[in-house]
């Protein structure tokens, strides 16, 4: 396991001046949504878009049919928000995992959330679940955010038995539990060849089907986990130091540690539960933009929840054009297809982060 030094003052430079970057990437977002929303097979852009938003609002006089304006604003629009969302949730949970971990290398599924909620969606599939709905939300998300919890409530035990002594024993308690629960969902597999394929295809994430009930479900969340790492930034800061370093200046480190770690588990369970799993997003959006902004992490928390946003839907855009006759690839293949030799490219060009300095 790598610990993060200090970060170099070339590095601090470098993220002075890219102060204008989180300002493109906030402009950048929403134009990215408009245009994924004008994409499907039934012929409206995203200018029908515009005209149905301006409709609702009362800004235009009604020209499109009922069935085409919900098409446009509760299917396609709620899709591309919840991928923005789930994009921009993980991307954050990236930057504090990297951060508490003290290791560039760290991600959401580090710590054993992103399996835990694997098997609980898992076992709501083999159970016939999926299929249910309550309080206008499948059964499907709600066991897999119940999965999530459970990881984290395993993590924890696990790390509190060794002493809860640092991010060494956090990380080996998430990689424990992760391998437990990944053999879990190979086991499940193994006894119901029916539904290996359900089981498969969700595993490896997509935004199908997915409405405004999923939204209202997973916004609450990543808006919690945004705040309190944005709270605790300054700290976030300070803990590259090392706990000594970070106790000296008057950060209680184990508490900083162990708030961040929940909030960012729950905003990766809930983002999980709606999505399925989805890599390379919360490791690699965090790690490119450190290398572009420095170490600072209130303005990296920020500029990863909107390139992660930005991310995930323009990846959920080809996901959906890339097969003809209107099949879709699941968004997380999309994602490591491109993002894996992208990062690979990225890691040989720049020899700051070959060095794993970034």
């Amino acid at each position: 396991m790598s610990r993060t030094p200090a970060p170099p003052a070339s590095s601090v430079r470098r993220g002075r001046s890219h102060g204008w970057f989180p300002w493109a990437l906030a402009a950048l977002l929403p134009l990215c949504l408009v245009w994924a929303s004008g994409i499907g097979s039934s012929g409206l852009g995203w200018s029908h878009l515009l005209r149905a938003g301006a409709e609702s609002l009362g800004l235009a006089a009604p020209t499109l049919d009922e069935v085409d304006r919900a098409i446009l604003l509760n299917v396609r629009l709620s899709r591309v928000v919840l991928a923005a969302l789930v994009g921009g949730g993980l991307a954050t949970a990236g930057v504090v995992f990297q951060g508490i971990l003290l290791n560039p290398l760290a991600d959401p599924y580090t710590v054993g959330v992103s399996s835990g909620a694997a098997l609980g969606a898992s076992v709501a599939i083999l159970l016939g679940l999926g299929g249910y709905t309550a309080l206008g939300l499948g059964l499907l998300p709600a066991a897999a955010f119940a999965g999530a919890l459970l990881a984290l409530g395993a993590v924890h035990l696990l790390a509190a038995g060794r002493g809860y002594s640092g991010s060494g024993t956090l990380i080996l308690a998430g990689i424990v539990v992760s391998t437990t629960l990944s053999a879990g969902i190979s086991l499940l597999k193994s006894l119901n060849e029916e539904s290996v394929s359900s089981i498969v295809f969700w595993i490896m994430g997509s935004f199908s089907g997915r409405g405004w009930g999923h939204v209202a479900f997973c916004a609450p969340y990543v808006a919690a986990g945004l705040l309190a790492a944005l709270w605790l930034g300054r700290d976030l800061d300070l803990l590259v130091l090392g706990d000594e370093g970070a106790r000296q200046l008057g950060v209680d480190s184990r508490r900083v540690r162990r708030v961040l770690l929940v909030a960012a588990s729950l905003l990766t369970g809930a983002c999980v539960s709606v999505s399925g799993v989805i890599g390379f997003v919360g490791l690699v959006v965090p790690h490119l933009l450190r290398m572009v902004l420095g170490p600072s992490h209130r303005r990296l928390l920020v500029s990863s929840f909107l390139g992660g946003g930005v991310l995930l839907t323009l990846a959920d855009a080809l996901s959906r054009t890339l097969l003809p006759r209107g099949e879709e690839l699941p968004v997380g293949v999309v994602t490591a297809l491109l993002g894996g030799p992208f990062f690979c490219w990225l890691l040989r060009l720049d020899p700051l982060a070959r060095r794993g300095r970034s």
